[in-house]
């Protein structure tokens, strides 16, 4: 049986460790070929989330490059299409957050954090999305939080969650003339990833989710038909609804 992502190419930002290599091994899993990118390559973990997809048989393209610069992310799409050809899922995962209280937040920090998960966000899909325009197919995935809705410290990390759901929304609204194309959204719990780890330290996590979740089911979103995700935020319930649980 072919399987659903066969002959697809996905783009993952942030993919060396956490959620995006999760996506990643994901879409490998069910077919994809990978480009995996990450501002930090030198501690040998993209290389290695390349290495376990090409493992499954799958071509993949390690890039590194910072995606708040508007040169890296061209740099990025370009060698990608020079590889592949073209580009048929895009996620945006990349993100940073702070756990200082907001009278500890240095205003760096605030802008660091509004750079990677918003303009981030923004720059890569103004860039890649004229791509899948041109062949009239393609799926963009944004990576959202529960920290968009639910209120806590990270109060930079909620601003810019909240902000990739809107910004999800009215892109999609803007893309519904354009033939195949769908802008959707994940908006994971606090799920067990290397950092959250690293933050929750002594604390206790248990009903924090698993990473598998995550790597299973922004693979079915990209195989599913635009018209039936685009614009539209799945939580873990939503998922379940439509795809079953895991």
């Amino acid at each position: 049986m072919a399987l659903p992502l066969a002959g697809k190419v996905a783009l993952v930002t942030g993919a060396r460790q956490g959620l995006g290599k999760s996506i990643s091994l994901g879409m490998a899993e069910d077919g994809a070929d990978l480009v995996v990118c990450d501002r930090v390559i030198d501690d040998g973990k993209l290389a290695e989330t390349a290495r376990e997809i090409e493992v499954m048989g799958r071509q993949t393209l390690s890039l590194g490059g910072d995606i708040t610069v508007e040169d890296d992310v061209n740099n990025i799409v370009n060698k990608s299409l020079e590889k592949f050809g073209k580009i048929d899922v895009l996620v945006n995962n990349a993100g940073v957050t702070a756990q200082d209280s907001f009278l500890n937040l240095p205003y760096r920090r605030w802008r660091l954090i509004l750079s990677v998960n918003l303009d981030g966000t923004f720059l890569c899909s103004k860039i890649v999305l004229p791509h899948m325009i041109e062949k009239k197919s393609g799926m963009i995935i944004n990576v959202s939080s529960i920290l968009a809705h639910q209120i806590r410290m990270n109060i930079a990390y909620g601003v810019t969650k909240a902000g990739v759901e809107r910004f999800t929304m009215g892109l999609a609204r803007e893309m519904r003339r354009e033939e195949g194309i769908a802008i959707t959204c994940i908006r994971p719990y606090f799920v067990k990833t290397e950092v959250v780890m690293e933050f929750m330290e002594g604390r206790d996590i248990s009903d924090f989710e698993e990473p598998i979740i995550w790597q299973k089911y922004p693979a079915m979103l990209a195989a599913s038909k635009p018209e039936e995700v685009t614009g539209k935020i799945f939580d873990k319930a939503a998922l379940e609804e439509k795809f079953g649980k895991i």
